[in-house]
């Protein structure tokens, strides 16, 4: 049974060290039990440069247990300002004590089928013994027509069941090629926490969170089997909703 809360702050700059500390807490958790390592799901965008001050803010941190993959990347090379990974190695990567195996990245030299092959590939060796990769925390993003991941509306891979990592040639939002998590190992995770920040993220919000016509969006599809579900809004992001939303206290744990 999937637990949601709808957690509003202030402002982003606000939001920014809770999301921090939600990170720590679960590495911590993670590591103190028998799987001795903590596994985290990053997506892009303005999570990028926000996660990265934050977490490089926290006294003491300690990723040295830590396994870092990526929801979806764009079939660019790692210097290319899109490359989601070469932005989180620049920003944060580069500066914390994460062995270097430990951070699974595509080879985006291969063509985007082969790729998704090769980092499903990963995923699984990472992943021994488990279907479908179960993830200690993902972070997700949402676009202004719902979509998260690589997952766009009313695309066949919303319907994907067997794959764990899916190539996307026909992407709506450029570069067109991509390779993504499915829907499968999302809604696997343990913990699956959405950032969205901004009076332009309400209207799709409140049709994501309260529903609306039409077939679910792709944010709207993410329903953990067996975890957490988290939404971390700002007050703009946030205002068109009506349904019943937390408002955590300054330094409150998650």
């Amino acid at each position: 049974m999937c637990s949601r809360k709808v957690l509003v702050f202030p402002s982003a700059e606000e939001m920014g060290p809770a999301l921090a500390r939600l990170v720590s807490s679960r590495a911590k958790r993670a590591c103190s039990s028998q799987r001795r390592r903590f596994s985290l799901g990053l997506s892009g965008g303005s999570l990028v440069s926000m996660l990265s001050r934050e977490l490089l803010a926290l006294p003491d941190l300690d990723s040295s247990a830590w396994i870092v993959g990526f929801c979806d990347e764009r079939l660019v090379p790692f210097h290319n300002e899109e490359s989601t990974y070469g932005l989180y190695k620049n920003q944060l990567l580069s500066k914390i004590n994460i062995p270097e195996d430990a951070v699974l990245t595509i080879n985006p030299s291969l063509p985007v089928e082969e790729c998704a092959e090769d980092y499903a590939r990963k995923l699984s060796e990472t992943f021994p013994g488990e279907e479908v990769p179960v993830f200690d925390l993902l972070l997700l993003g949402m676009g202004p027509d719902g979509h998260t991941c690589s997952l766009f509306p009313d695309h066949p891979l919303l319907e994907e069941t067997k794959k764990t990592v899916a190539p996307i040639r026909d992407s709506p939002k450029p570069p067109p090629e991509r390779v993504t998590m499915t829907l499968p190992v999302v809604n696997a995770a343990r913990c699956v926490a959405f950032v969205s920040t901004g009076a332009s993220k309400a209207p799709v919000l409140k049709h994501v969170l309260e529903g609306g016509e039409g077939p679910p969006l792709p944010a709207a599809r993410v329903v953990p089997s067996q975890g957490e579900l988290l939404w971390l809004l700002d007050e703009p992001a946030a205002a068109s909703l009506s349904l019943q939303v937390q408002r955590p206290p300054p330094g409150a744990e998650l």
